[in-house]
């Protein structure tokens, strides 16, 4: 820093002479400032404004620069009002006698000319006497520099904050902070203007409440337009936002510089203008308006376009809309509805009428407001030329409140409004400073404390913790970096043809408001481009996918460019730009627009609905048909065809099929544990001792055969012992393969939510699959046995010969469970259930019919048949 000091000392003093303190001191000094307003005072606040700027040709190094004149000034009319602001605050603290009092604050303020040149010469010269420039030195009466105020922009502000923080001399810097990597807690700068960052974050806030994902940006070709683009542009792409171009402003010091800059701003108008982006983000300078207002006009010029597209641009807070001279009727309809953020400013009631009463006449020391007055009324002093005059003459009494505003504005803006709150921080930490010199042995006049000169630069543990209120109520304070704790304002710029300009306050960005409040904007209150027709415009790359598709990225491009596919079967997207599709819950399933997700209804065979109540009544039918049949039997034991059949066995298959019709009624109904035990099991044994009947029937008919012949031996078999052998022993087998089932892996109750996509389905879950199928192969196995000896049997000649009955009721069965196996795998949930009972029935009742018909019809239609001497003549008949 020190060596920085020494080499502008050399560059501005080239001949200093300076033998002791008390011995007048030589000096040849650089041309002074061509503008200044100093106000004297005990105590002196520095400010460094950017109201105006030399444009120039670029220096040689050959000879000395020759001296500014006024008249190579290009001035920025509203940035006077800056000046004004630090000289209203200033009056308003002399004027209370609470704050500071007894002691006077003046003010020194110089334009930088966004010069680096100027920026130093004017920050070392409030560390030099007044009216000489001798930084450094101490001779004569030296000022009493407090703080300085400054400047509008970060190049500035680095500038200043350079000098200032060798002296540790408080700057307040109401723009843009400069961009600084090795920035430390003792640096010697605050920021007027909230963080970067929560401006960062308000943008983003605006664009996705309006769902603008596909943008354009304007940036400033240098460090902040750097330090904007690192961090924005990965911030806005984390949250879906994607830039469609990104364009840097070329900046300009000299006239060569300016043909250059115009024609790549024609280009990037060009850009702006044939993008699908409707929203433009512009991040730049205070004089940024002043460059891109010239881009549409050089665009139009070269191209002749004809009616532009709208465009919604996002400026922010550094952005104010301003007007050079010779813009002032230029159009300004590219900027009608633009949405800026502003520096939270309230309004200061007595300011608009301080600013309509300034005129040249009474402003002594102000050489600002001269240039000022003859360019923004377009007029001349006569007393500043030496030729005749021409144009207009100032009369000096043009009433401010003519200009239009968008070259004037008399209502504080967002910069004068932090320069008015800074000149205020810094009189409330003298205010403190003061109070607490008696403790600190400070030194006492005879007019009350006053801090010394070797004690200003304690003002910063003042300021780092000073808390006010200021006129207008707003509470002013600084976080531990050093940036006002402060909001932003939205507001909406609205023009008039009349080159009115109205900005309109639409939204707010407070970050001291709880987090669902943090981000304000009210649509209704918003005037669009007249392009939008006044309603919401539209900025993205693809049209938005509706629920029931996702995005899926297209090929080469940003993944804000997107196509929409439907989404895949069994989910869903419920809102709009989905990156996926969803599964629904295991409760609930897609509906057929796959946009939201339905219950899913739970279902079984119930006896309330019509499948289960026909099943339960062809179960209870059947039932009723086996008891009728049982009974009509043991009504009729004592006649031959009864007896000829094996009475007993002929009951004990009755009562097995009267018990699988009845059986069916498990699995009707709400599973549950004991039903799901019971239902297979009891199912599985009870047909296989219903089977081992028929088997059992089968072997005794061929048996009994075989028994006539002479000498055969077989007599000893043919009996009960035989049949109730068979019967147990086969029905055995099946029981202990039941009871391994149950031993090992029971049946439970399950719920299924998958196989059926619109139902929950409640079965039961067969535990071992293998163990259920073994159950059924069984069965299976005891019915083609029992086909087989049927078959074969079929045509003995014994009267009483059910044989061939039996082998059409096995053929029945086997037909049934055969096509059980394909049906039962094929379908789902109550279905699956209804397919057994029906198998089961059906079996059941092909046993039943084809067995036991032709003796009932006997037996009831035909009773004259049941006699032993027919029975016996129909025996010899056949023989």
């Amino acid at each position: 820093m020190k060596s920085i000091l020494v080499v502008l000392q050399l560059v501005f003093l080239p001949h200093v002479v300076c033998k002791v303190c008390n011995v007048q001191c030589r000096v040849h000094s650089p041309h002074p400032p061509p503008q200044k307003y100093h106000q004297r005072g005990d105590l002196i606040i520095g400010g460094i404004v950017s109201q105006a700027r030399f444009i120039s040709s670029s220096f040689t190094f050959t000879e000395e620069p020759p001296a500014a004149l006024l008249e190579e000034l290009v001035i920025v009319p509203k940035h006077y009002q800056h000046i004004l602001a630090l000289e209203y605050a200033v009056k308003e603290i002399n004027e209370n006698s609470q704050l500071l009092p007894n002691v006077t604050l003046g003010f020194h303020i110089y334009d930088s000319y966004l010069s680096a040149k100027w920026t130093f010469q004017a920050t070392l010269l409030f560390q030099s006497t007044l009216d000489r420039f001798v930084p450094n030195f101490t001779c004569g009466v030296q000022n009493s520099l407090t703080a300085v105020i400054g400047g509008l922009d970060s190049e500035v502000s680095l500038y200043i904050a350079t000098i200032l923080d060798i002296y540790k001399i408080p700057q307040l810097i109401y723009g843009s902070a400069p961009v600084m990597n090795d920035k430390t807690p003792g640096l010697s700068f605050y920021q007027m203007a909230p963080q970067e960052g929560q401006q960062y974050m308000g943008i983003l806030s605006l664009l996705l409440h309006f769902r603008w994902t596909w943008i354009g940006g304007i940036v400033m070709n240098n460090d902040i337009g750097e330090r904007f683009a690192h961090i924005v542009v990965p911030l806005f792409s984390k949250n879906g936002i994607c830039f469609a171009f990104l364009e840097k402003i070329p900046s300009f010091n000299f006239v060569s510089g300016i043909n250059d800059m115009l024609e790549m701003g024609a280009k990037i108008h060009d850009t702006i203008i044939a993008s699908k982006a409707n929203v433009v983000v512009a991040y730049g300078e205070s004089y940024f308006m002043t460059i891109f207002r010239w881009f549409p006009y050089v665009s139009q010029l070269e191209h002749m376009s004809e009616n532009p597209k709208g465009t919604v641009w996002i400026m922010t807070a550094q952005v104010e809309f301003t007007s050079l001279v010779y813009q002032r009727t230029w159009e300004t309809e590219s900027f009608h509805g633009t949405l800026s953020f502003k520096i939270h400013s309230s309004n200061i009631p007595s300011f608009p009428q301080f600013v309509a009463s300034r005129i040249p006449s009474n402003r002594r020391g102000d050489s600002f407001i001269m240039p000022f007055w003859q360019q923004a009324f377009g007029c001349t002093f006569p007393n500043v030329v030496v030729d005749n005059v021409s144009g207009d003459i100032c009369t000096g009494w043009e009433k401010m409140e003519s200009l239009p505003g968008t070259y004037f504005e008399l209502s504080m803006t967002g910069h004068s409004y932090s320069i008015y709150n800074a000149v205020y921080a810094v009189a409330h930490a003298l205010h403190d400073m003061s109070s607490s010199i008696p403790k600190r042995r400070g030194m006492v006049d005879e007019r009350g404390p006053k801090p010394q000169n070797q004690q200003l630069w304690q003002l910063h543990q003042f300021l780092r913790v000073i808390s006010f209120n200021n006129s207008v109520g707003d509470k002013i304070s600084f976080n531990q970096n050093g940036e006002v704790v402060a909001g932003l304002d939205i507001v909406n710029w609205i023009f008039s043809l009349n080159q009115s300009f109205r900005p309109v306050k639409v939204g707010k960005v407070d970050p001291e408001s709880p987090a669902d409040q943090a981000f304000t904007v009210s649509e209704d209150d918003i005037t669009w481009h007249n392009w939008f027709n006044q309603t919401r415009p539209l900025s993205i790359c693809s049209k938005s996918c509706a629920p029931g598709y996702s995005k899926i990225v297209k090929e080469g491009q940003l993944f804000c460019c997107y196509d929409c596919i439907p989404c895949p079967e069994g989910k869903i997207s419920n809102q709009n730009d989905m990156n996926d599709c969803q599964k629904c819950t295991d409760g609930n399933y897609p509906n057929k627009n796959q946009d939201f997700c339905i219950p899913k209804t739970v279902t079984f065979l119930a006896y309330e609905e019509p499948l289960g109540i026909s099943l339960a009544c062809f179960s209870l039918s059947f039932a009723l048909i086996t008891v009728l049949i049982l009974g009509t039997f043991m009504k009729h034991h004592d006649t031959p065809i009864v007896k000829a059949n094996n009475r007993d066995l002929t009951y004990t298959l009755l009562i097995s099929l009267l018990l699988c019709f009845l059986c069916t009624l498990l699995f009707i109904g709400r599973p549950e544990k004991v039903t799901c035990l019971l239902r297979q099991t009891a199912f599985g044994i009870i047909f296989s001792a219903a089977v081992s009947c028929v088997l059992a029937k089968t072997i005794t008919v061929v048996l009994a055969f075989m028994a006539t012949r002479p000498g055969s031996q077989m007599r000893v078999w043919v009996g009960k012992r035989l049949s109730n052998s068979i019967v147990l022993s086969c029905s055995l087998v099946q029981v202990g393969i039941c009871m391994v089932w149950l031993a090992t892996s029971p049946p439970f109750p399950d719920v299924d939510m998958h196989s059926v996509t619109d139902e929950i389905i409640l079965e039961c879950n067969e535990g071992s699959v293998t163990l259920f199928y073994s159950v059924l192969g069984y069965m299976g196995f005891l019915a083609i046995i029992s086909f087989i000896v049927a078959f074969l049997a079929r045509k003995l000649p014994d009267s009483f010969n059910e044989a061939k009955f039996i082998t059409f009721s096995m053929l029945v069965f086997c037909s049934v469970w055969l096509s059980f196996i394909p049906s039962y795998l094929s379908t789902k949930g109550k279905y699956m259930i209804a397919v057994e009972i029906f198998s089961i029935l059906a079996s059941s009742a092909g046993v039943l019919g084809c067995i036991f018909s032709p003796k009932c019809y006997i037996i009831l239609w035909r009773p004259e048949l049941n006699n032993r001497e027919e029975l016996i003549r129909r025996k010899y008949r056949k023989n």
